[in-house]
């Protein structure tokens, strides 16, 4: 009897060991999509989650590009990945975004290069008016060695830097006169950012600056508390501004590109292959994304010509004297974004 017990305590204890080792492996299993810093590998039964934030609606070229990219990379890796888009700015503010990345929160986003200044005084630089004369010499910037050195800034804070997307070139518009010349500027109450060096732009333009928040843009335009707004022609065209604004007048004044960013924690975390397919996705749809922007504008053009908007293209003189007018903005910010680099840039996109 004791070794017919011993023998069946044996055989319990082994089925015991079995059923331990089976759930240890299930439950092994079920959690191999995600580590316990929020990042992994996961499967099609488990996939990863990419957040991805962004502050513009999906109709917007950069809302579309966002778009693009999640079908990229959910194809791309068979569903292994999968990428939850928050769109006009669900997901928080600029800051909020920016935190998001730096902790973990958020795996992606994008946010206005000069406000990642806090990450390198270089980003400023494209707050600098009339620095570039035309899309093609933004490219030279963005995607050369240039931008690939401010996006590699931010990866001592747990962010990389993909590269650039954009929105456009600022353009001026207002409810008042036609603007064919710097004079006609003068003692316009125009819309600002924030922005300091976009404020002193329009300052040294002669025009009054006049900061209001974004969500309270549109009234400010419809009920004439300013007179105008200095933007570019995609998010004027999908925020309706050009119903409220009976003169456009095309500047150029200052480029206004997006860096797209992720997580590095979480980038590192991927295999291999899901890195190449994030980067690959990424190329993809920056192309994507600028030839929207770029596009879009002459539609936009003769969408608001139609509708009754007067349209004035400032001659390559009178750009140059608006140029010439603004550039007191330079020596403001001369010792903070670097002299060398302000003279390295403007000597790439004059070649």
């Amino acid at each position: 009897m004791v070794r017919r017990r011993s023998r069946l305590l044996f055989v319990n204890l082994i089925c015991i060991v079995s059923l331990a080792f089976l759930f240890g492996c299930s439950s092994e299993s079920s959690n191999s999509g995600q580590n316990g810093d929020g990042s992994g590998s996961g499967t099609q039964n488990d996939p990863i989650t990419i957040k991805l934030a962004h502050p513009n609606v999906p109709a917007h070229p950069m809302g579309e590009g966002f778009i693009k990219f999640k079908e990229l990379v959910e194809e791309k890796t068979n569903g292994e990945i999968k990428v939850e888009i928050f769109d006009s700015s669900t997901f928080g503010n600029a800051r909020e975004t920016v935190e998001g990345l730096q902790m973990g929160t958020l795996q992606m986003g994008s946010d206005s290069a000069p406000n990642l200044a806090p990450f390198t005084d270089g980003l400023l630089i494209f707050d600098m008016p009339f620095l570039f004369p035309d899309y093609p010499s933004t490219d030279l910037v963005t995607d050369g060695p240039i931008g690939e050195e401010l996006r590699e800034a931010l990866l001592s804070s747990n962010v990389r830097g993909l590269g650039f997307i954009e929105i456009g070139f600022r353009h001026i518009f207002n409810n008042v006169r036609p603007i064919e010349k710097l004079e006609d500027l003068e003692g316009l109450k125009i819309r600002a950012t924030n922005s300091d060096a976009h404020i002193g732009t329009l300052e040294a333009l002669g025009a009054n600056p006049t900061p209001i928040a974004w969500g309270e843009v549109f009234t400010a335009l419809q009920q004439k508390t300013v007179d105008g707004i200095d933007i570019d022609l995609n998010l004027a065209h999908f925020n309706n501004f050009p119903e409220v604004q009976k003169y456009l007048t095309i500047v150029g004044s200052i480029y206004s590109p997006h860096m797209v960013m992720i997580n590095e924690p979480f980038f590192q975390s991927l295999s291999e292959e899901h890195k190449t397919i994030i980067l690959d996705s990424f190329d993809e749809m920056k192309v994507f994304q600028r030839n929207l922007i770029r596009k879009n504008e002459e539609m936009i053009i003769e969408k608001m010509e139609e509708n009754g908007v007067e349209v004035t293209l400032l001659s390559p003189e009178e750009r140059a004297r608006w140029g010439e007018a603004a550039a007191s903005v330079y020596d403001k910010y001369e010792d903070v974004i670097g002299k060398d680099l302000i003279e390295e840039v403007k000597e790439l996109v004059t070649k």
